[in-house]
């Protein structure tokens, strides 16, 4: 039994390595709670003190990632802080669903696109010019790219930890 759940757990943080890459989806925080739950299964937190660790500097890290990947891609493209404020704002409608309804990708293609559009609009209305207020958009969008690549690594970090710090635990069982 505890050897089955020691591996629903491993697919939760699975699907929390994929979230970490794929916005909408819960991703180092879901690797956080599969560590705790799997903690709390062995009657001990001390048995998962460095993979728990781990995971908290990692969701601690992703969390800072997300702003300067962002703030890195606007600052390369030339954006202005109202490319960057238009991005944020677009990201909050496209998850809400208020970008107009297509027949795919819901909340998702929203997430995507949110912050593209955003910050194409808020450049634009500072700027007046469409091929700045594109070239903010696309690089505020490559930085957050970029951004959900490097936490995606350190997702498969904190997963790997995990396996090779509390493996001896399963095999003994």
């Amino acid at each position: 039994m505890l050897l089955t759940l020691y591996w629903v757990l491993v697919a939760l943080m699975i699907v929390g390595v994929i979230g970490a890459v794929v916005p909408g989806i819960p991703g180092t925080s879901l690797i956080l709670i599969a560590i705790i739950i799997w903690g709390v299964l062995q009657g001990s937190l001390s048995s998962i003190a460095v993979p728990l660790t781990v995971a908290i500097v990692v969701l601690l890290a992703s969390i800072g990632i997300d702003f300067l990947a962002s703030y890195w891609g606007a600052k390369r493209a030339g954006a202005s802080k109202w490319g960057q404020i238009g991005a944020i704002v677009g990201l909050i409608l496209g998850f809400l669903g208020l970008l107009p309804t297509l027949p795919f990708g819901g909340p998702l293609l929203g997430i995507l696109l949110g912050p593209f559009l955003g910050a194409i609009i808020g450049e634009y209305l500072y700027q007046r010019n469409w091929q700045l207020a594109v070239k903010a958009g696309v690089g505020i969008v490559v930085g957050s790219l970029i951004g959900n690549l490097i936490q995606g690594a350190l997702a498969i970090v904190t997963l790997s930890v995990f396996v090779l710090t509390t493996w001896s635990q399963i095999v003994g069982i």
